[in-house]
């Protein structure tokens, strides 16, 4: 593939950014939404069933057109945000979305107040009825919603709050290059380039890039304090106003799944730390360390690991959908032939790799930042999975279009073990399956444990920042601490590990969403096993769970697939699979 190939085709979207199609969009949305308030401030309640379902498909109709300029922008910065021109017109359209929402937000706020016998009898309706899962997950914000004005107000202030930070947060760690020595010659390195070398066979090599890396971050403390402290103020303050009795209450009721069962999620994880603790010292033994220090973790365990070009790590992908389903390969490589894929790292391009599904009738496109690694194949095979998840919703209309966060992670993780197993699957050498266990025992260790540790170094983050401002070494305790209850003795943390808080965008782009990953991984490795024990008539409950967008709560989706959420024991069968893999592993190591 050639080398221009390489970045995505977002002419797709728009010809350029200075388009009269873009601005033509661009210029009509105020006039729209100002229409739209005309036509329905005040009136809700009033309307018809008929009115009403008219009104609200015409509110859908602007959001799915609002979607595509304002996801193009976003594309656009993502792929360089020191361009100027891309840095305008991201934030053109972050004011002109903070003024639409003002002009809009009545209608949520007049949805939600809609008393509970007008809305009883729209829900029996029939012709709503793709829109009762919208409605009724809106209207449980109902006890923490403000009246207009107020709600007007928050959202013009989030342009030079929230907003800002997080754009601060985003050009800040974008812009960092790095200079390091490798192989007796001085280099310069992007932060994802850095971050691969934790794959790399030196634990020398492994321990500068990860501290240099973090170092980095740590020089620019003073913005990250900044960022994280006026992050969790903002959220603190709205939670006091909202009357919520937690930071994660919100995420929650959005997810919809109680309080209790996230921590009954998390719990039960913490409860099976041990089983990271003893894959780690079978790392070591592995490596000939006697313990291994947090850098070492991804560390090969084959004398030389292998590195794959892009093209072979694309084949591997879409072959291993396509042996799952020829709809679903030919899904994931029009990815790549339409180059909606932008894969290589460079400065000024986000870190990190996401999917964005912009609408119901607009195609996806994909970030990545390959370098070679095996971890990189997976993360092909997680973005592509996210991919597909996107376009086979794209059945729903746009409010239904998004699956909820708790599933967002399925069909992504799905497809990593579908690589995973391929790849098992077919090698014969005990050294490469050796790694490629160890692989996937670590990506599982990632997506489960890792992810609940960061849910509760966030809450702690937001809990204590109401006493007051956090300083960065009481943020560095909190975070050593959490890290500490998953690492045990097993594992050593290195000196520059006190800033790795610092560059993780979650906590900034979408707080609370880490435990969606432990939700996610461990549903899929129960669908994994069911896929494995019942073969393709496992295949039509899968598709109905991802066309299912967000048409319906977690629990109904996951019950399209056979998967019971509710049953008490659901998430330890989990992690029985993860203990399994690790048995596997000792009879190879």
């Amino acid at each position: 593939m050639p080398q221009t190939d390489l970045t995505w085709n977002t002419t797709l979207l728009y010809p350029s950014p200075d388009s009269p199609e873009l601005e033509a969009d661009l210029g009509s949305f105020e006039r729209l939404a100002a229409d739209f308030r005309n036509s329905y401030f005040e009136k809700t309640a009033s309307l018809d069933n008929a009115a009403l379902l008219a009104a609200i498909r015409e509110y859908e109709t602007l959001q799915t057109r609002m979607s595509k300029p304002f996801c193009y922008a976003h594309l656009l910065f993502a792929d360089n945000s020191g361009n100027e021109t891309f840095r305008a017109l991201s934030q053109r359209c972050s004011e002109l979305g903070s003024r639409l929402s003002q002009q809009l937000l009545f209608f949520d706020l007049e949805l939600m107040e809609l008393d509970d016998e007008r809305f009883e009898s729209f829900r029996a309706f029939p012709e709503a009825s793709p829109y009762l899962h919208f409605l009724e997950g809106m209207r449980k914000f109902r006890p923490h919603t403000l009246k207009e004005n107020e709600e007007r107000l928050l959202t013009r202030k989030d342009l030079t709050g929230v907003r800002a930070f997080t754009k601060l947060f985003d050009e800040l760690s974008a812009s960092f290059t790095y200079k390091m020595e490798l192989d007796g010659e001085q280099r310069d390195f992007t932060g994802e380039e850095l971050l691969s070398l934790l794959h790399h066979t030196s634990p020398d090599v492994r321990f500068r890039a990860m501290t240099l890396f973090l170092e980095r971050h740590g020089e620019n403390g003073i913005v990250y304090n900044s960022v994280f402290n006026n992050m969790a103020l903002d959220h603190g303050q709205e939670m006091e106003l909202r009357n919520y009795s937690t930071p994660i209450q919100p995420t929650n009721i959005g997810n919809e799944i109680p309080d209790e069962a996230v921590e009954h999620l998390m719990c039960v994880t913490e409860a099976n730390y041990g089983l990271a603790q003893e894959y780690f010292r079978i790392k070591a033994g592995m490596l000939k360390m006697d313990k291994l220090r947090n850098c070492d973790i991804y560390a090969p365990v084959a004398e030389a690991e292998r590195n794959y070009t892009f093209e072979e790590a694309q084949s591997l992908v879409v072959d291993s959908y396509q042996e799952y389903s020829p709809e679903f390969g030919g899904i994931v490589d029009a990815f790549f032939t339409d180059r909606r894929v932008d894969v290589l790292p460079r400065t000024g391009k986000s870190g990190g790799a996401f999917a964005m599904g912009i609408s119901p009738d607009t195609p996806p496109y994909l970030l990545l930042n390959f370098t070679g690694t095996l971890r990189d194949l997976a993360t092909i095979a997680h973005e592509a999975g996210h991919g597909l998840h996107f376009v086979i919703s794209q059945k729903q209309t746009m409010l239904n279009y998004h699956a909820p966060l708790p599933l967002a992670e399925t069909a992504s993780v799905f497809g990593e073990m579908l690589l995973t197993r391929r790849l098992l699957d077919n090698e014969k050498d005990p050294v490469v399956r050796r790694s490629l266990l160890c692989a996937k025992i670590e990506d599982i260790i990632a997506t489960t444990f890792r992810q609940t540790v960061l849910t509760r170094f966030e809450l702690r983050l937001h809990n204590e920042r109401t006493e007051g401002l956090l300083s960065n070494d009481r943020i560095a305790e909190i975070w050593l601490e959490e890290n500490g209850k998953l690492y045990g003795d097993s594992v050593e943390m290195i000196p520059a590990y006190r800033w790795g808080w610092s560059y993780i965008s979650h906590f900034i782009h979408s707080r609370f969403y880490c435990y969606s990953y432990t939700f996610a991984e461990l549903l899929v490795l129960a669908l994994f096993q069911k896929y494995r024990e019942e073969g393709d008539s496992f295949k039509p409950g899968y598709h109905a769970l991802l066309e299912s967008g967000g048409a319906l709560s977690p629990a109904d989706t996951a019950h399209l697939a056979g998967i019971d959420i509710t049953d008490s024991g659901f998430w330890q069968k989990g992690y029985d699979v993860l203990a399994s893999l690790i048995e596997e592993l000792k009879l190879i190591a």
